[in-house]
């Protein structure tokens, strides 16, 4: 049914795919953020550090990164289905089991182990194995549209989670959430396949050339490169590669740094829990328009440019921050959600294309599987470090300030990799 479908609507699979990876990535990944609105609660009723609850969340990461480049072999031999429902199966046995949490070792497995590991399935990571397969021209646009999900779903999911854990409490919700999350995504993602070619479609719902016809102009800058049947021990000798993997730790280690203790942070200087759960949501609000717009911006100008806007967006968002520490006014709250989200999200709207262009191959699922240790490893580090330094300084400024040179960091790493190198966006073709 599915071949018929996709050979009756060529041009349109492509964004039924993506409208998939829309639907998986709002719930998905929401439910791994909601951990946010999980972190109040959960130290309050067992009094344990936050150093020691934000670990749950950097611990899922980590089982996450450990997990990625045998990830990256399941995709390449398996596709996508495989993969997807394999997080959709572990994220909702840990939000099922997660009420019955006592020590700290149960929410290390259970919103740890079940929810953070399984979440790398359906999250960036997991969609970004295979989305680039199935757009060329419009890559940035489209991955930005299934991205974009996210923001959407903070929009609904979140408030919404914050509602069931103030009326029913924090137990009831996972549950409630878990069952969605199983109900939902389990049946949706058997329409996913790994690339256009396994339903006899070619990318950008294009049809196949008439004979004799000439073929489009390639976006291939450096041929020898390309040329290169990359795997992932050639990729590993190479600079690009390392850079790739700094370029992420940094970016995931700004992001998640913020995500899981913003709330905190701001209920302790002066916002009212409603607010505090309320911009988090915004900030993925913001992030629909901002995402899909820099996904476009990106398929025109390139991809370091769009991955330079995010950071500097989250820099903005924790310089802030900071400022609200003594004047925890609106306008900065406005300010502060608006930078992450409009400017910040453009680093997801090109996380996937900046790896695909510079080492598309066969065996990319394994290349973007290791990096991905990196990647999840500056997630898990981020909270945790943030955390950390908490305890330490009775405070968040050193790890906001941290996070900033984190942004110029990643920024100036993906400059160096130099995608634009390899393959040239469509936007910048010449001929």
């Amino acid at each position: 049914m599915i071949e018929r479908l996709a050979r009756r609507l060529p041009f349109f699979y492509g964004w039924v795919v993506i409208a998939v990876a829309f639907v998986t990535m709002a719930i998905g990944v929401n439910a791994r953020t909601a951990f946010s609105l999980l972190f109040a609660p959960i130290v309050d009723e067992f009094g344990w550090e936050r150093a020691t609850v934000a670990g749950a969340f950097s611990f899922g990461f980590f089982v996450s990164a450990l997990a990625s480049p045998v990830l990256g072999r399941v995709m390449d031999s398996r596709g996508p289905r495989v993969v997807v429902e394999l997080g959709v199966l572990l994220m909702s046995a840990g939000l099922l089991l997660a009420p019955f949490t006592r020590t700290p070792l149960h929410l290390y497995l259970t919103i740890g182990l079940l929810v953070g590991g399984g979440s790398v399935c359906l999250s960036f990571t997991g969609q970004s194995l295979y989305l680039p397969n199935w757009f060329v021209r419009r890559r940035g646009f489209a991955m930005s549209v299934g991205f974009s999900g996210v923001g959407l779903g903070s929009i609904i999911l979140l408030p919404a989670f914050q509602t069931w854990i103030e009326r029913y409490g924090w137990r009831t919700a996972c549950v409630v959430l878990g069952a969605l999350l199983f109900c939902t995504l389990a049946p949706l993602n058997l329409l996913l396949r790994k690339k256009p070619a396994d339903l006899g479609l070619l990318p950008d719902g294009d049809n196949a050339p008439a004979p004799g016809a000439l073929r489009k102009r390639s976006n291939v800058v450096d041929a020898e490169w390309a040329a290169v049947d990359w795997t992932l021990s050639r990729a590993l000798k190479t600079r690009r590669f390392w850079l790739l993997a700094l370029g992420y730790f940094t970016g995931l280690f700004f992001w998640y740094a913020v995500q899981v203790h913003q709330t905190k942070y701001l209920v302790e200087i002066g916002y009212s829990p409603t607010v505090a759960a309320w911009a988090l949501g915004a900030v993925s609000l913001a992030g629909i328009p901002g995402q899909i717009g820099l996904g476009w911006l990106s398929d025109r100008i390139g991809r370091e440019w769009v991955w330079t806007i995010g950071s500097i967006g989250f820099a903005l968002c924790y310089a802030a921050l900071l400022a609200m520490k003594s004047t925890p006014s609106m306008p900065l709250l406005y300010a502060m959600f608006t930078a992450q989200g409009l400017l910040g999200y453009g680093v997801t709207a090109v996380f996937g294309a900046v790896a695909f262009e510079i080492f598309e191959s066969r065996h990319y699922g394994s290349i973007f599987g290791a990096l991905s240790l990196s990647s999840l490893g500056g997630g898990a580090a981020g909270p945790f470090v943030a955390g950390l330094l908490h305890d330490a300084t009775g405070g968040y400024d050193a790890a906001f300030w941290l996070s900033i040179a984190m942004c110029a960091v990643s920024a100036a790493a993906i400059w160096l990799a130099a995608p634009r190198k390899v393959r040239a966006v469509a936007g910048r073709i010449k001929g």
